[in-house]
């Protein structure tokens, strides 16, 4: 049963995946073509650039006035967090089968 709540974890996790690759893309396209002075300080290669997900998971992003662009990348973060959230529960979970063996 508990691996079975692992599977279901990183089941979430893949949902959270699948909106992370709608929702950051579509920010940082935002970005480029309304704010490229913000765009330009996420460096090239933004989507899986370390420090522009820091900034997004950091929420940072909110400096930026432009409700359009939250929008966007509010569940972009929203899904970030359910991505490391979950795939760590299932990694917990995975250990707790392998001490009740």
């Amino acid at each position: 049963m508990i691996l079975f709540l692992a599977l279901c974890f990183v089941g979430i996790a893949i949902g959270g995946l699948t909106a992370f690759v709608i929702f950051w893309p579509l920010s940082l396209v935002h970005l480029r073509d309304r704010h490229p002075q913000v765009h330009a300080s996420l460096g090239e290669g933004a989507f899986l650039n370390p420090g522009a997900l820091g900034w997004l998971l950091g929420g940072r992003y909110r400096t930026v006035r432009d409700a359009q662009f939250t929008g966007l990348a509010t569940p972009a973060r929203v899904s970030a967090f359910v991505i490391l959230g979950a795939l760590g529960f299932s990694a917990l979970l995975w250990l707790w089968s392998v001490v009740l063996r």
